[in-house]
């Protein structure tokens, strides 16, 4: 506020005078207590495509298509997918409320702090930052190994496939693909973040186009198509799993959806390197959802038209190895043509997706990274938090990247504990996602200050259901996904959800509690 004897300069006159007002949203960001560190050069397009990017649906539909189709088939996706798809915009509305007010690189955990008052601030930031952080690392690691696997499936198809005498790469070389697509990941993300940002945005258009190309390519292409009463109305209850009841069934196929979207949260991590965070944030968040649900439906609808027998699809016995969007492409190409060449270029298209997820979440970990390095939350906190004279975090980079690879060595060990690890991706994620926003509707109801873009009288009712249906999915996800139940069938997300929760609360009681205060301010 100017003092009586001043005048507040016009714009046109600050300028000429050799002061630039500032960005809404560094504004904010000094409001908050942290000075400007990150070069804040992204669009609102930038932003969303950063989120867009790792919600990717080329990546999840593709990569969980088989859990879909043994999980209730076409009606699990089709159906499946709105009710998943519903939730989750409210999920993304009531984080997008919170990012406008807090448009920060600390995200979560900042609004946890902030949301839940001075003597719970400490522990709840902490529990948020750890839940987000390793579900964070558990997304890359998911994304890259998921890109490895099917790297794997485009050299066995290239070379004859299964039938064929191909070549089916070994779980070692799976692993060392794993460890080149995360070097890969971590050289790109070392780059300033204008030229990230022109990559995120090509990532974005190459998902839409892909998707598009693909959900009318791959039908065109097929000889043979299923009926819309097939894509619409069939539900598959022959799982081989010993599971019969259809609801059952149907809520255990609900995983690709959910599972698809995620990481949108990464519009959060992006605002201080976005212009006019408080409300490009929140528009980042929304859009990366809406759209991905709309593509992400027409994608699947497109490749659920070329499925006309899902037993061999899922049959280890085929071409692909049981892949089955791979042998949908694979089949289509190959029963037109002769030759599977084509199927074998939409996988390519599928995998450049892939990567580019990997790319986007990569960069979101390691804003994660920065900014809970930067409140000394982690060990070595003094090292990950540096920037270098690029602006660009490029140890949290690293460590996000080595930390990724460590995750994904458990599978040479076992497939079960390697999946049970990756769920956190998941429910921890989600877990992180609800905690600030459980505290908002709670402990901050009548204190809460919302920013530009608010729900006005609606945001407690919104706040509550997106809680609500985190609770639901965190349970949904742990039940079991077999049975009879046996030490291989048996479904160990809970345990590894709960296994970090107590390693969590554990150093929080023995170490954490003595010198963890919340977010430092930094001005």
């Amino acid at each position: 506020m100017a003092r009586d004897n001043e005048t507040v300069p016009s714009h046109a006159h600050a300028i000429a005078e050799g002061y630039v007002p500032l960005d809404s949203g560094h504004a904010r960001l000094q409001e908050l207590g942290y000075k400007q560190e990150l070069k804040r050069d992204l669009s609102v397009i930038s932003n969303f495509a950063f989120s867009f990017s790792i919600i990717s649906v080329l990546t999840g539909v593709t990569t969980l298509y088989n859990n879909g189709l043994n999980y209730g088939g076409p009606v699990s996706f089709v159906y499946g997918w709105f009710i998943a798809s519903a939730f989750t915009m409210i999920v993304a509305l009531s984080m997008a409320e919170i990012c406008s007010s807090f448009p920060t690189s600390g995200g979560l955990y900042y609004w946890s702090a902030k949301l839940s008052g001075p003597t719970w601030a400490p522990f709840a930031s902490w529990i948020t930052g750890w839940f987000n952080i390793v579900g964070q690392w558990a997304v890359t690691t998911s994304v890259d190994f998921s890109l490895a696997q099917l790297i794997k499936v485009i050299i066995l198809l290239s070379t004859g496939g299964k039938n064929g005498g191909g070549y089916e790469a070994s779980k070692y070389v799976v692993i060392a693909f794993h460890g080149v697509i995360l070097f890969l990941h971590g050289i790109i993300n070392n780059l300033p973040i204008s030229l990230l940002s022109f990559l995120g945005r090509l990532a974005a258009i190459w998902n839409i186009v892909g998707v598009f190309v693909l959900m009318i390519g791959i039908p065109s292409v097929a000889t043979e198509r299923a009926s819309a009463k097939f894509v619409f109305t069939h539900f598959n209850a022959e799982n081989g799993d010993g599971i019969s009841s259809k609801p059952y069934i149907f809520l255990l196929g609900l995983l690709m959806s959910q599972y698809t979207l995620s990481g949108y949260d990464a519009s959060a991590y992006m605002t201080e390197e976005t212009r006019q965070a408080d409300i490009n944030g929140p528009k980042g968040i929304i859009s990366a959802v809406g759209i991905s649900v709309i593509v992400g439906w027409g994608y699947i609808l497109g490749i659920t038209f070329a499925v006309t027998d899902i037993h061999y699809l899922l049959s280890e016995d085929n071409d692909a190895g049981g892949y089955a969007i791979a042998e949908v492409f694979y089949l289509v190409f190959k029963n037109r043509y002769g030759n599977g060449a084509g199927g074998i270029i939409c996988l390519v298209i599928v995998a450049v997706a892939i990567f580019f997820c990997g790319m986007s979440s990569v960069t979101s970990n390691s804003r994660m990274v920065f900014a809970f390095s930067r409140d000394g939350a982690l060990p070595f906190s003094s090292l990950w938090r540096k920037v270098n004279n690029q602006e660009v975090p490029i140890y949290a980079v690293w460590l996000s990247v080595s930390i990724s690879f460590c995750m994904a060595l458990t599978s040479l060990g076992s497939m079960v504990a390697f999946e049970a690890m990756v769920s956190i991706a998941t429910i921890g994620l989600y877990i992180a996602y609800a905690l600030p926003i459980l505290f908002r509707v709670t402990l901050a109801q009548k204190d809460f200050v919302p920013g530009p873009f608010n729900l006005g009288r609606y945001g407690v009712i919104v706040g509550w259901v997106a809680v609500l249906w985190v609770l639901i999915i965190s349970i949904l996800f742990s039940l079991p996904v077999s049975y009879p139940i046996t030490m291989e069938t048996l479904n160990y997300t809970p345990v590894a959800v709960g296994c970090l929760l107590i390693l969590v609360v554990s150093f929080w009681l023995i170490s954490g509690r003595h010198w963890f205060k919340g977010p430092i301010i930094t001005i």
